[in-house]
């Protein structure tokens, strides 16, 4: 029996689950470590906090597994997109890392408009110019932090420097590079055009592989701490959501998922390239070579009730923590005794700016129609259905560019919840399903550690051998379908009216 590891490199954790070549799941470890915000609107993690949580995690999952380390032939990554990780010649991180969430490049953003042009950026990139990429956080580095930008050697993102440590080889994959700005997604490799033009130099950029292909070797000093066989294959894997729809079964032409983590994520399969004209959602290459993907981003999903449960809710964590019922439990209970439109109460998630449709990085989180009536359930009910109306835009956009989703597969943290989720039925008036197997990225990673060790012809068939098909069904309640449009008419026209206040707001 051969077996796989999935290493999925996140926000708040890093996580590893030993996968068997029938798709059982032997074991899992995940460590966590912060996140600094020294600054409003600034978000850094350490490199070397995510590359220890790895060795450590990889050390459990192996131990715990049983499994013998020369039958574990393939590891996969799965990791957070936009990350800048920068490296010098001795292949050290050069400072913390500027992650996906972190806003604080909008100058840089203006300097990509006037020096590559937005309209070329769109067509060569697939992709609007934003703050949240990594080439506005290359600009912010070579402006503000010159003595690190004379030192880099190499550009990496956060799951392509755990590989790095692992193996000690310098590689990126398809689907993390296309959320940098820097590569010509239609074609799959970096643009010489768009480099050029932001004179960051293509030397400084790591060769581009597909997410199934072998990348090197678990390296002997890995081996000595982790107990993996140096003869492992590491593949070069994807980005977060690349693998998370694979670990959702969304890999065929027109699948769709929603994952409601930290941030939210409408993302639909594609087996030909394709991009909103106006900019509106992101289109990224797939981990399925040769495939691409449309995804749409809200900063802020499950955060936004992550947020007000920490500041707002602290009776509910102590007796969480006390043996008493689990907090998000409770406030699902709450918010499900508000009518829908949370008595006449309006939330946008924008606590880290928004990607979609917006792309705004000025404007922040908003409660509309606040009253002294209301309290902490009309809240928690106005957050939920803030993010699922966040979500609904991107999915107005794909019915739009012709992108019709028949079945959502929902995913992340907040699809736990089952209030939530059928709340998420009933705004997309879609069938939604909730896979048995809730491991998602990855087990998405662990499908490419199989494909680069050889074991499966193609990604489809190693997901079709490795990930569930058991689901739950959520359907759709039409009339509430409708009660819920009544608020996403007014939330819709929030945006519009304030975004000049958003604006004024930031030189205050």
């Amino acid at each position: 029996m051969h077996y796989y590891i999935g290493i999925d490199v996140g926000t708040s954790a890093t996580k590893a689950i030993v996968v068997s070549q029938t798709g059982d799941i032997l074991s899992s470890a995940s460590y966590e470590y912060p996140l600094y915000q020294p600054e409003n609107g600034w978000a850094e993690q350490e490199p070397s906090d995510w590359a220890n949580a790895a060795l450590q995690a990889l050390k459990d999952a192996v131990e715990n597994s049983k499994a013998d380390p020369e039958d574990i032939k393939g590891i996969g990554f799965s990791g957070q997109m936009h990350g800048l990780v920068m490296v010098d010649e001795d292949k050290k991180p050069l400072g913390r890392s500027i992650i996906w969430c972190d806003q604080r490049t909008g100058k840089q953003k203006d300097v990509i408009s006037k020096k590559a042009g937005d309209e070329r950026v769109l067509s060569v990139t697939g992709n609007r110019t934003n703050t949240s990429f990594t080439a506005a956080k290359i600009l912010w580095v070579k402006e503000n932090q010159p003595e690190f930008w004379e030192k880099c050697r190499w550009i990496m993102l956060p799951k392509d420097y755990v590989r790095l440590v692992l193996t000690g080889e310098i590689y990126t994959d398809v689907s993390d590079a296309s959320g940098t700005q820097l590569m010509d997604v239609k074609n799959r490799c970096w643009s010489k055009e768009i480099v050029e033009a932001l004179e960051i130099g293509m030397e400084k950029l790591p060769p581009i592989r597909e997410s199934c292909e072998a990348c090197g070797h678990i390296s002997p000093e890995v081996s000595m701490i982790t107990g993996l066989s140096v003869n492992t294959i590491v593949a070069a894997g994807a980005a977060d959501n690349a693998t998370a729809a694979l670990g959702s079964r969304t890999f065929k032409e027109g699948d769709v998922f929603t994952t409601i983590g930290t941030s939210g994520v409408m993302f639909a399969h594609s087996k030909e390239y394709q991009a909103d004209p106006k900019g509106r959602v992101h289109t990224l290459c797939a981990a399925v070579p040769g495939e691409y993907a449309l995804m749409g981003v809200t900063q802020a999903a499950g955060l936004s009730l992550h947020w007000f449960r920490d500041e707002f809710c602290q009776d509910l964590v102590k007796e969480e923590k006390a043996g008493g019922r689990n907090s998000y439990a409770v406030l699902d209970e709450m918010a499900s005794k508000v009518p829908i439109g949370a008595n006449r109460l309006v939330y946008l998630p924008y606590l880290n700016g928004e990607r979609t449709p917006c792309f705004d990085e000025n404007c922040r989180g908003t409660f509309v129609g606040l009253t002294a009536a209301h309290g902490r359930a009309e809240e928690v009910r106005a957050i939920m259905e803030g993010v699922a109306y966040s979500l609904k835009n991107s999915e107005d956009i794909f019915h739009d560019i012709h992108v019709d989703p028949k079945v959502m597969y929902l995913c992340g943290g907040g699809s736990s919840s089952p209030f939530w989720r059928q709340m998420f039925a009933d705004v997309f008036n879609c069938e939604c399903r909730i896979l048995s197997c809730t491991e998602g990225g990855s087990l998405g990673a662990a499908v490419l550690g199989a494909c680069a060790a050889g074991d499966f012809s193609s990604v489809e068939e190693a997901c079709e051998a490795l990930v569930p098909s058991e689901a739950k069904t959520i359907l759709p309640d039409p009339s509430r379908h409708k009660e819920y449009l009544r608020t996403y008419e007014v939330y819709n026209k929030i945006y519009p009216a304030l975004k000049g206040c958003y604006e004024e707001l930031q030189k205050v």
